[in-house]
């Protein structure tokens, strides 16, 4: 089978070796002598380079680690810098992080490698090269000493930033041996700790980002300010496909701060020297839209083309075995359901903005994003400069959740910035701005049909998805002969491609037949955080749960049964069940669920209760995950968390409808989430059985939904199929 993605950072053996001699390891000249009286100013000292690419000494021996991935929460430049830091061999207390610019990483033939963070690949897809760069540095400070010493490199040894010979009783700080390492040619070939060997890596260590967001320190892109900084509001046609008609500039330029009224593409956009100026101008700016062919449309409409996808016959296989037709005719008892999952939105707490400086010589940008290169691409596009004039400067994300691997607010505010020449213009999207104009969840629907024998095995299983394709309208070129494979994330072959290998089914069954058929509603679909395992979990595991109930079995051994071969996968499963108190007879309802996503093994118990009035209310859910090596223990137990804040917001209230061609839900008093009053209590299981590297924080969301839904049948006797169920009656 053909690959359908490239997996390689393109970060070659000698890219490293040209960015780590380029750069250098001098860190200037370093008094060396003895100490003085007076302890040295730092301060008064000049500015250090960089270590290689990804460290940097300074003199009070502070390291700065560069990374590359964005931070939105997820904790990944903490548990990068933990890897870099182990393989240094420096002291945790003394280590910060910066972000490099994917300008930079052009100029110096892509040393960091990708820029790209989403579908939980910040450390797993990048953990080899960061903590080789981190080794080499160890690897040169440490050849200096032994040098300078005139003693074997072997009977050295280093230990938070200090590097010391025992015979000789001769010690250096980091900082005192740059000079002399950067003299020295990097390494080529390095010997990474084992992980049983790990000081910082492996331990819960405190995030690098947490004091700055508790003090108001940290700048996310929203904050920035510039001297003489314009702000702007914009208002694009509603309905996709749609155009501008009209607009009377007139009314908003009357208006108090107001510095300019634009039209940027199918756009309108007011800047004012505030954003509160700029946005209460743009709203009383009388626009006229040509709403275009999809004026009209509605849900309506959307399911209907999704259920005449259920009745297709024509469909693309994404995982087959054995003679499903024949197994189902021989079958004692068959099964069948039908369930849904909705178009949904991002709805991330920063909304879309970016702030952009044009000027005839440059144009740099200052933005949150998830792909810092493809920002730079857009901001090469919207500025009509070389990109050897093109610079983009990240900050922390107020939420990303695949939303800001896109960059179409980027250009936005490039073309603005390049009608403002020399100034610098903060766009910021209104919160109904980012609603309406959102890359949104494909919206699926999946027929299900089982077949068992008279002892209650499964003989057979047929899985019909019918629905949206991520690929068809982002990424063409990734589709398969028409088939887009991201659509059956979480059911796949194995050996289908190395970049979804991470995404098979670990069930054995005798007999199954898994497929698609690809029905695309005019709506842009993104990737919205764990995309398509999210309901093709949400489908399998709650079908699994109708059909142990079908055959009279313990739902849990009913899935074991499945996994004999899958020994991490039954792991994780039967410790989130017996952590969750499966099986126990205290008047609670449980429900089970697991999946393989993201190269990790996650599953989930969660408990249910009645209330006096008769409505159910979720206690708990328990989650195990192993996701192979384990940076940051805490981290990882902080992510199931959130993925379960996140994927239960999805289940309960996630849901975007449209009517005359527009989303309907504007804010979040039409597009809810969990409160936490409502939040169950969440304990997390973190079992890394090694050898592998998997990710954390999108898997663990697929398993919420089922695993709830499945208690809710536990506890009431009603199948929840249709989400999201906020307007669904589950009293007992």
């Amino acid at each position: 089978m053909n690959k359908l993605f490239n997996t390689s950072p393109n970060l070659s053996r000698r890219s490293f070796i040209v960015a780590t001699s380029a750069a250098g390891l001098s860190v200037g000249v370093l008094n060396a002598c003895a100490p003085s009286e007076k302890p040295v100013d730092y301060s008064q000292l000049p500015p250090n380079p960089e270590v290689n690419a990804w460290v940097h000494i300074h003199h009070d021996d502070t390291v700065t680690v560069r990374i590359a991935r964005s931070e939105m929460g997820q904790g990944t430049v903490t548990g990068l810098s933990q890897l870099v830091a182990e393989e240094l061999g420096c002291d945790w207390d003394k280590v910060t992080f910066e972000f490099p610019t994917p300008g930079e990483n052009q100029r110096r033939d892509r040393v960091w490698g990708s820029f790209s963070t989403g579908g939980s690949s910040g450390i797993r897809r990048s953990h080899q090269y960061v903590r080789e760069g981190g080794a080499a540095a160890r690897m040169m400070l440490t050849e200096a000493a032994a040098n300078q010493w005139d003693v074997p490199v072997s009977e050295c040894t280093v230990e938070k930033g200090v590097i010391s010979h025992k015979g000789s009783r001769k010690s250096a700080r980091f900082g005192e041996l740059v000079v002399a390492a950067s003299k020295l040619m990097p390494p080529t070939e390095f010997k990474l700790k084992d992980s049983k060997d790990w000081i910082i890596s492996g331990k819960s260590k405190q995030r690098l980002d947490t004091a700055d967001k508790l003090t108001g320190a940290l700048k996310y892109a929203s904050d920035l300010t510039f001297p003489g900084m314009l702000n702007a509001s914009i208002k694009d046609c509603p309905i996709l496909g749609g155009t501008l008609k009209s607009f009377d500039a007139s009314v908003p330029e009357a208006m108090p701060g107001v510095k300019k009224v634009l039209q940027i593409d199918n756009a309108v956009v007011v800047v004012a020297d505030t954003w509160w100026q700029a946005n209460s101008a743009l709203e009383a700016t009388p626009i006229e839209w040509d709403g275009g062919k999809l004026a009209s449309y509605s849900s309506d409409e959307i399911n209907a083309l999704l259920d005449d996808g259920l009745e297709a016959s024509e469909t693309f296989t994404g995982n087959k075995g054995g003679d499903v037709d024949a197994a189902m005719k021989a079958a004692a008892k068959t099964i069948e359901a039908t369930y849904n999952f909705p178009t949904q939105n991002h709805a991330t707490m920063e909304p879309m903005n970016a702030t952009a400086l044009w000027t005839p010589e440059k144009c740099e940008v200052w933005c949150p994003t998830q792909n810092g290169e493809a920002a730079l691409r857009e901001t090469v596009t919207a500025s009509g400069h070389p990109i050897e004039k093109c610079d983009v400067y990240k900050t922390i994300l107020g939420g990303g959740f695949g939303r800001r691997g896109m960059s179409d607010y980027v250009g936005q505010a490039v073309k603005i910035a390049k009608e403002m020449q020399g100034k610098h213009i903060k766009l910021q999207w209104s919160r109904e701005e980012d609603m309406l104009h959102g890359f949104y969840h494909p919206i699926t629907k999946c027929k299900l049909k089982g077949g068992l024998d008279v002892d209650g095995n499964i003989t057979a299983l047929d899985i019909k998805i019918s629905g949206q394709s991520i690929l068809a309208a982002l990424m063409p070129q990734a589709l398969v002969e028409g088939a887009d494979y991201a659509t059956f994330q979480g059911l796949l072959p194995a050996g289908l491609s190395d970049r979804l290998e991470d995404q098979t089914l670990k069930y054995s069954f005798p007999n199954f037949h898994i497929h698609h058929a690809m029905r695309n509603p005019p709506i842009r679909p993104g990737f919205w955080r764990g995309v398509n395992l999210n309901q093709n979990t949400l489908y399998l595991e709650s079908f699994l749960d109708e059909m142990a109930h079908a055959a009279g079995e313990d739902a849990l051994d009913f899935r074991l049964a499945m996994l004999k071969d899958e020994p991490k996968m039954a792991a994780v499963l039967k410790a989130a069940a017996d952590k969750g108190g499966w099986g126990s007879n205290d008047g609670k309802h449980r429900g089970l669920a697991n999946i393989y996503g993201f190269g990790s093994y996650v599953a989930a118990c969660a408990e249910v209760s009645i209330n006096n009035d008769g409505t159910v209310k979720i206690n708990k859910i328990t989650a195990a995950t192993d996701p192979g090596h384990a940076v940051n223990p805490q981290q990882i137990a902080a992510q199931v968390e959130g993925s379960f804040v996140y994927g239960l917001s999805a289940m309960l209230f996630g849901e975007i409808t449209y009517k005359d061609g527009q989303p309907e839900q504007r804010n979040f008093d039409t597009y809810n989430s969990m409160r936490i009053k409502d939040m169950p209590k969440v304990e997390t299981i973190v079992m890394p059985s090694g050898g592998f590297w998997g990710g954390v924080g999108e898997p663990t969301i697929a398993v919420a939904a089922p695993a709830v839904v499945n208690a809710i049948f536990s506890a009431t006797g009603k199948r929840v199929r249709k989400f999201p169920i906020n307007n669904r009656d589950l009293r007992v």
